[in-house]
């Protein structure tokens, strides 16, 4: 009977193990990339989405999709098909440009490095300057030829330069993606040539251009040039957004196009302390791109307005410190505090301030100490903690005979 248990048990745990590795495995063996079918397109994407916005198309778009976020929160402001996958032409180089910038950022390059050209670069189709395998270019002079002429060549060879090759690249810009949550997005090249199953969607771009800009804002010295040259003067390079030349207060980003991918860009603009990033993609021609794209800032910058209200470490005020060798501390705001509002409502904000009086020692520095929350019509917009700006330790015997010494020091010498 003992045998007969044990068996048993060996059967069912091995049944039990064959059915849990026929599913994983599929998973592990798969590439990076989510490609998007019907059945599959039930994933959770609560997850900074605002699903709360209506995709009704309201302004009458006649691009494949778009979005209208706010830069500062990621607030979704507009969204029309914002999931669907399409072909992204060369806004892939958000993501490239992304990973050039983390490289500096991190020291493994810097500015002024010399950055040679391999045959497979120098054969890139599309977009280029025409690099020459026998030449180098430094690191700034391919930023800014990716960002303002999107030169295929380039980004190639700095891809190369950073990852010994552009397949290792391709898989960084894929693990990026999936640490952004860009879960509709599939990057099979760095460059944004039309290739089978490089895929992203509107709202996975609005995410990339927004690790960009927020993250290295010293990118818009590339995405802000309307002309200039390379080699001496012997290359003309001119910015393919036209938005940089005559919207008020553009900053970049990006365009791109195929004949299978139409008209995408991803256009970033700050006015007033608002920061938009409009997305556009699939437009039926150049000129709708741009007129669609220049739609959607206008809209998010005629309806909101972003308002700051204290910066981080600003001081609010002093509240007392019981048992503490210091009889105060000074509260200070643990980062910047500012909320997107509608225009229309912008009366209707209220403050709520949670801290106490007094505090009892020991408190260190930093520490939480209360929260500072802003409210729109009764609903939380936002919040911040509020932290001491300074330790002050608890009193012991030795602190108190040191304060009583130098109280009657000061008396006498009075």
């Amino acid at each position: 009977m003992k045998k007969y248990k044990f068996f048993n048990y060996i059967f069912t745990y091995s049944f039990i193990f064959v059915f849990l590795f026929s599913c994983i495995v599929p998973c592990f063996a798969n590439d990076c990339c989510y490609v998007w079918s019907p059945s599959l397109d039930k994933l959770d994407r609560t997850t900074n989405t605002n699903s709360n916005i209506k995709e009704d198309n309201f302004l009458s778009l006649q691009s494949g999709s778009a979005i209208l976020i706010e830069q500062n929160s990621g607030k979704i402001l507009y969204s029309h098909n914002i999931h669907e996958q399409l072909r992204p032409a060369s806004v892939t180089k958000v993501m490239s440009i992304l990973l050039i910038m983390e490289a500096i950022d991190n020291g493994a390059i810097n500015l002024t490095d010399k950055v040679p050209c391999s045959e497979n670069a120098a054969s890139m189709g599309g977009s280029q300057i025409w690099l020459d395998p026998r030449e180098t270019l430094t690191v700034d002079e391919m930023l800014k030829a990716i960002c303002v002429n999107s030169a295929n060549d380039c980004v190639v060879a700095m891809a190369e330069y950073i990852s010994g090759s552009e397949d290792a690249f391709v898989q960084q810009m894929n693990n990026k993606a999936k640490k952004l949550g860009m879960n509709d997005t599939c990057f099979k090249n760095c460059h944004g040539l039309d290739e089978d199953g490089h895929v992203t969607s509107a709202f996975d771009i609005s995410l990339m251009s927004r690790e960009l800009l927020a993250n290295h804002p010293i990118i818009t010295k590339y995405t802000t040039i309307w002309t200039d040259s390379l080699r001496n003067g012997k290359s003309q390079l001119s910015n393919t957004n036209k938005l940089i030349k005559n919207y008020k207060g553009a900053t970049g980003l990006k365009t791109g196009s195929t004949s299978l991918a139409l008209y995408n860009l991803s256009a970033s603009a700050t006015r007033d302390n608002l920061s938009l990033i409009a997305v556009i993609m699939k437009a039926p021609s150049t000129k709708l791109r741009f007129e669609e794209a220049r739609m959607l800032l206008d809209y998010g910058f005629n309806t909101f307005s972003y308002k700051s209200f204290f910066n981080q470490n600003d001081s609010l005020k002093q509240i007392n410190v019981t048992k503490g060798i210091s009889k105060n501390i000074n509260v200070v705001f643990e980062s910047s505090c500012g909320a997107l509002i509608p225009k229309e409502k912008a009366s209707n904000v209220t403050t709520k301030i949670n801290l106490n009086d007094s505090i009892e020692a020991p408190v260190y520095k930093g520490q939480k100490v209360g929260e500072y929350s802003l409210y729109l019509d009764d609903n939380l917009i936002s919040s911040v903690n509020l932290i001491a700006n300074e330790t002050v330790e608890k009193q012991n015997l030795f602190s108190i005979c040191k304060s009583a010494f130098f109280k009657w020091f000061n008396l006498l010498r009075n």
